[in-house]
């Protein structure tokens, strides 16, 4: 409950609580309460809703398209990210971003591990890493690069030249060293 009560102290102009939504409920009943959340969804509020989190991270993986931010504490967090991850590819390619919004600083970095037993062997996936710079050459307003840096992965991806962890994931893919995946998605820009 403190989380709501922080929710609307801190940021009531921007968001709908599912506590907001019980309150309306008991007092004016569901109607009421479903069309006050449509109000405040359509004026571009958040919904801020509290779940389990094993309860959570199977409503995510099922309906990930109900769920546009997702604030939680670190491992939970881990957890959910890797999960979502694997939908797409593992976390190889999953990028990552540190953002402080009060000062603007940010840092961009890959969400996976160091793998030091890949060290020097030229065959992990650099995807993480390069869609991390697209977040931080969006972050910068440098859109047309990010989104040419996103055209030339996509299209190695489609095209079925892809590392080892993919190569493994699709039919009929070629594997590449990471050297020869970038020149790849450069060659697809």
């Amino acid at each position: 409950d403190w989380g709501y009560a922080l929710a609307e102290r801190e940021y009531g102009d921007r968001v709908f609580t599912w506590a907001e939504y019980d309150r309306i409920k008991e007092a004016k009943g569901e109607d009421a309460a479903n069309k006050a959340q449509s109000e405040a969804l359509a004026a571009g509020k958040m919904l801020v809703k509290d779940v389990i989190a094993d309860a959570f991270l199977q409503q995510i993986l099922l309906r990930p398209s109900e769920y546009d931010v997702v604030a939680t504490l670190n491992l939970n967090g881990d957890y959910l990210s890797d999960a979502l991850a694997a939908q797409v590819g593992g976390i190889g390619i999953a990028p990552g971003a540190n953002i402080n919004y009060v000062s603007g600083h940010a840092i961009f970095e890959a969400t996976h591990g160091t793998a030091p037993k890949y060290a020097g062997k030229d065959m992990v996936n650099p995807s993480s890493v390069i869609l991390s710079g697209v977040m931080m050459f969006e972050y910068m307003g440098w859109n047309r690069v990010a989104k040419l840096i996103v055209k030339g992965l996509e299209r190695a991806i489609r095209k079925k030249r892809v590392t080892y962890d993919f190569e493994r994931l699709m039919k009929g893919a070629t594997k590449l060293k990471c050297s020869e995946f970038g020149t790849e998605i450069i060659n697809n820009m």
